[in-house]
């Protein structure tokens, strides 16, 4: 898990699986597991769940740190506080800090927010920099048309790529009905 946000009605969550089907597996168990808990805790029956998770596969050298940033800017956008510094149930806190006081089982730092610098110091000071500036509409549009369609988020090599490896389809076909081939 790199970030999260836990938000009043949803979560957001980043993470790189460890084996195949490894995302959908942590959601299903976390979802039979908080489900219990909550329905004993509040004694409540049905659905808790409005539906099936949405996800989505990225290139992350071009949008792991916009995911990141979309992730820990919700309760921004959500009008919750001014500064993500502020939120206490997300992974900014752990990416900002510029000691290792804080630690989580949950978090595991990503290869790239490493590379940022060797230094926690200079690591944690890079990364509040890519907080000043907001994320483009244009990439957030392209974030969450990826996530609730289910595509990948990364250039047409990337995607032909994870086609190849999934053999499945993670870019959307053009609009319209296929036409006819002529003899």
């Amino acid at each position: 898990m790199h970030a999260w946000v836990f938000m009043t009605n949803h979560v957001h969550l980043l993470a790189t699986p460890m084996i195949e089907g490894g995302v959908s597996k942590m959601m299903q168990a976390l979802g039979r597991r908080y489900v219990r808990y909550f329905k004993h805790t509040y004694q409540r029956t049905g659905t808790l769940w409005e539906g099936r998770f949405k996800s989505c596969v990225i290139c992350a050298e071009e949008y792991f740190f916009i995911c990141q940033r979309y992730i820990e800017l919700n309760p921004v956008r959500a009008n919750m506080v001014s500064h993500p510094a502020e939120y206490k149930w997300s992974s900014y806190r752990f990416h900002a800090q510029e000691s290792l006081e804080l630690q989580s089982g949950l978090w595991q730092p990503h290869e790239l927010y490493l590379k940022l610098s060797r230094q926690q110091r200079t690591r944690a000071k890079r990364y509040q920099a890519l907080f000043k500036h907001h994320i483009p509409e244009e990439e957030l549009g392209r974030l969450r048309n990826a996530t609730q369609s289910d595509m990948a988020l990364g250039n047409g090599r990337f995607k032909e790529e994870i086609e190849a490896l999934t053999g499945r389809r993670v870019t959307p076909r053009k609009r319209g009905r296929k036409p006819s081939q002529m003899d």
